[in-house]
């Protein structure tokens, strides 16, 4: 076990909750859409970041502190990437999807990207060969996730890691403070995008792009059917081959 210097940062898909509350077919493609968005991110992610976790409708990425302001500047300018290639995507998405009449196709517009930058302290534990990051400071990260802001898609900085830049490029930020559960008042800084209007006129993509990505979801909703369906039949066999002998030649009889 190890404690680092580390800077943390959380990307968070706002409105995923509401996006996934759909009938089967939409659910799964809403989960492959999610997926489309992030993957997007770890694209336009690299040095000094690394991916630490992916959970749903959200990506884990820390960087090792060289103490640099260097450092907290180049973070800085990644998460604005992250932002960019995500709307980038969405506008693809929208057009692509328009060949799917689900509702989750329907509501690729509703997504927006927040993200969250931290600096502290990190607790190193290696199980197998993945690295696990513990700690208050991951702890704060997690819980300014749940704030009052009432926009869908800006980068919040905590003190701490506004404090190891420059003055941040960007459009005015907002100084605020957030109250976060057993912790306190913690003080933020805000960026909002300087483009207000997060999807503007989507570019028209080709036939051929938006039937593969019909495809594509369509595959990934079959795949998702099958596999369930495996699962309850293994379950059932299981019940079957650990249900009493008696119980079990009176079924073998009967045919069931």
């Amino acid at each position: 076990m190890e404690i680092k210097k580390i800077f943390l940062v959380l990307v968070d898909i706002s409105g995923y909750t509401k996006f996934i509350k759909l009938h089967r077919k939409s659910l799964i493609h809403a989960e492959g859409i999610s997926s489309e968005l992030l993957e997007s991110i770890i694209k336009v992610s690299g040095h000094p970041l690394v991916l630490h976790e992916l959970e749903g409708d959200a990506l884990s990425f820390y960087a090792l502190s060289d103490g640099s302001r260097k450092m907290a500047q180049e973070i800085f300018s990644q998460a604005k990437r992250f932002l960019q290639a995500f709307r980038a995507r969405e506008r693809e998405l929208i057009s692509d999807c328009s060949l799917c009449n689900c509702e989750a196709c329907a509501r690729v517009v509703q997504l927006k990207l927040k993200a969250i930058l931290h600096y502290g302290e990190g607790v190193f534990t290696k199980i197998r060969h993945l690295n696990k990051i513990t700690g208050e400071d991951m702890i704060l990260a997690h819980r300014l996730l749940k704030n009052s802001i009432k926009a869908d898609e800006y980068i919040l900085l905590s003190e701490a890691f506004y404090e190891m830049g420059d003055e941040f490029a960007g459009s005015r930020p907002q100084r605020r403070t957030e109250h976060c559960e057993g912790i306190g008042r913690v003080n933020v800084t805000v960026y909002f995008p300087e483009n207000e209007s997060v999807v503007d006129f989507p570019t028209e993509r080709s036939f051929w792009d938006k039937l593969k990505l019909t495809a594509k979801l369509d595959v990934y909703y079959l795949k998702r059917l099958l596999v369930k369906s495996s699962k309850r039949y293994r379950n059932l066999e299981a019940l079957h081959h650990n249900a009493p002998k008696a119980n079990r030649d009176v079924s073998e009889k009967d045919g069931t």
